[in-house]
């Protein structure tokens, strides 16, 4: 069944389901964009990866042993002799820690030219620290040439990135059309408003693809079960106590 709010679902924001709904999120858009710019053009999804190296006590095993690990304070000398010795020996670098980030590029089918790149905001895009003034850069570098941008910012949490005019809202969806740079197009969007289709520009003189971002939330809210458990957890974000008012009335089970 689709998500019960008009627009996006305040409870899909939580950062324990906001990684799960941002990868599912992009590929879904592909899915609704693909049926509209084939054949002449091709949405895939690319990846920049945010690498953070992590302080000794910060460092941590991301995944689970499927064996036993013999601690080396405990274990009993070896037996037949000393071990043999390397000729070299050299140390592993420091941990980090890394992060995808999924986006999507719509190119044309016959000569692979990007033409839009398509931006779904995460807390590591909008932030301040290395990996905003990362994305900062990347977005300037799209900016300076022929291919169009659309950032999605289905977050109420951080500051938004800089743009001149930006009006005051929850959610916001941006298209920068080579042609029309600096101006850029906003569709601001409140928790209790339903979200208008906005244009994904393509090359002219075809005509702009259609994206739904209800429809799309709408899929992976389904595929992905998410009435089932993210109900469960407090908002985070918190909101103001006439929105969380308003929003209780979505809440399945809720009195």
């Amino acid at each position: 069944m689709p998500s019960p709010f008009p627009g996006m679902n305040p409870y899909l924001e939580h950062p324990v389901v906001w990684g799960d709904f941002h990868d599912s999120f992009i590929p879904a858009i592909r899915e609704y964009l693909n049926q509209q710019i084939r054949p002449n053009y091709f949405a895939k999804v690319e990846e920049l990866l945010f690498i953070h190296e992590l302080a000794s006590d910060e460092r941590r095993f991301a995944g689970r042993a499927d064996v036993g690990v013999v601690d080396q304070g405990t274990a009993q000398p070896r037996q037949g002799g000393a071990a043999i010795q390397a000729p070299f020996y050299g140390t592993f670098s420091a941990a980090v820690d890394i992060e995808n980030h999924p986006f999507l590029e719509i190119r044309d089918r016959e000569n692979q030219l990007l033409i839009t790149v398509i931006e779904v905001l995460s807390p590591a895009n909008k932030n301040p620290g290395p990996d905003r003034n990362l994305y900062l850069a990347k977005r300037r570098q799209i900016l300076a040439t022929g291919a169009h941008l659309v950032e999605l910012d289905l977050l109420r949490a951080g500051p938004r990135l800089p743009l001149d005019g930006m009006p005051r809202c929850d959610y916001c969806a941006v298209v920068s059309r080579s042609e029309e740079r600096p101006r850029a197009g906003i569709w601001p969007n409140f928790l209790r408003e339903s979200f208008s289709p906005i244009p994904i520009p393509l090359r002219a003189p075809d005509a702009d693809a259609i994206l739904d971002i209800k429809a799309a939330i709408d899929r992976v809210y389904d595929s992905a079960g998410y009435e089932d458990y993210v109900y469960r957890r407090q908002l985070q974000p918190a909101l103001s106590a006439d929105d969380s008012d308003w929003a209780r009335q979505f809440v399945p089970g809720a009195p």
